[in-house]
């Protein structure tokens, strides 16, 4: 299985020769993935009416989905920056990820809202539409409010995150190549 690339709207999207996209994964319209950046397992990115752009080194996770609303409808576009993580499940809506910032896995951010570099969106956590997560802040809850202060360090999570998933995206990668492989080889797919 591959992943679906699908133009819309004149738009096709833009992945940069060093991106990973995973097989299962489903992009469409004006994306653009840039360098070393990596788009997971069952992620949706849905720009049929606004632009989804996501950054280099940046990670959006297994089942994440992406999606945006029409500029004339005051839909804005996700704009992920580089070296920031989206965790597993996460639902992004016309938002914002600065540089640097962290998504914690099955949070949802809404429309006009903004994760600054080196802030930080606890797991689960629902930013309502317009809210700031400030650098060195961690918010969290349902809405989502500041919880505390990062301690030293917390703020660099996002892009030593990153720097693991570059390598996580290489590694399979090569999986998947010799996956295809032996099973071009055998005539059909390796079995466990």
């Amino acid at each position: 299985m591959e992943a679906l690339i699908l133009p819309f709207g004149g738009r096709t999207p833009r992945i940069h020769e060093t991106a990973f996209v995973a097989p299962g994964a489903v992009l469409i319209g004006d994306v653009t993935v840039g360098p070393e950046a990596s788009v997971w397992y069952g992620c949706v990115l849905r720009a049929d009416t606004n632009a989804i752009r996501i950054g280099a080194r940046s990670n959006v996770q297994d089942g994440s989905i992406l999606h945006v609303d029409a500029p004339d409808h005051g839909g804005r576009p996700v704009e992920i920056g580089e070296d920031a993580l989206i965790g597993h499940r996460c639902m992004l809506h016309g938002c914002t990820v600065e540089d640097g910032g962290f998504v914690g896995m099955a949070s949802t951010v809404l429309d006009g809202a903004v994760i600054e570099g080196g802030g930080f969106l606890a797991a689960g956590a629902f930013l309502s539409p317009g809210k700031r997560v400030a650098k060195g802040e961690m918010w969290g809850g349902l809405p989502a409010r500041k919880l505390r202060d990062l301690k030293p360090g917390e703020d660099l999570m996002a892009k030593m995150g990153a720097a693991h998933y570059v390598e996580e995206a290489k590694a399979h990668e090569t999986a998947l190549r010799a996956h295809a492989t032996g099973a071009s080889r055998e005539g059909r797919p390796k079995t466990v």
